[in-house]
């Protein structure tokens, strides 16, 4: 998929989040911001099995739905990435979408945990 990642990195969606999405790295993201961008990723390409896979266990839901048909995902804005201590850490980000012709944003403060090398995201709340 040589096309731009949904992330809003500049790189193309091979060298970029799809590195986690399939491949070798396949739910390796290297840190909790790469993590949240890849979930963001996922979420746009409608990637359930991921998002799944990279919730942590404690708070994953047993299932997610499907995007909405016509919803579309706009941008990312990563705000701060707040590292706590080695295996765990914060993101502010805003996310933009539209549906329905009207313009909606997720303004949320993410917690993401790391066991046994891997970052999953915990929870978070929106602001």
């Amino acid at each position: 998929m040589n096309v731009p990642c949904p992330c809003g990195s500049g790189l193309s969606h091979d060298v970029c989040c799809g590195l986690y999405h399939a491949g070798p790295l396949y739910l390796h993201a290297p840190t909790a911001e790469a993590l949240m961008r890849s979930r963001y990723s996922a979420f746009a390409l409608d990637l359930i099995d991921y998002l799944l896979a990279t919730w942590h266990p404690s708070t994953r839901p047993s299932r997610l739905d499907a995007n909405e048909p016509g919803l579309k995902w706009l941008g990312l804005q990563v705000r701060r990435h707040t590292i706590v201590d080695a295996d765990h850490a914060m993101i502010e980000f805003v996310a933009r979408n539209k549906l329905a012709g009207r313009a909606q944003r997720l303004h949320e403060i993410s917690r993401f945990v790391r066991e046994d090398g891997r970052w999953f995201y915990t929870n978070g709340h929106s602001r």
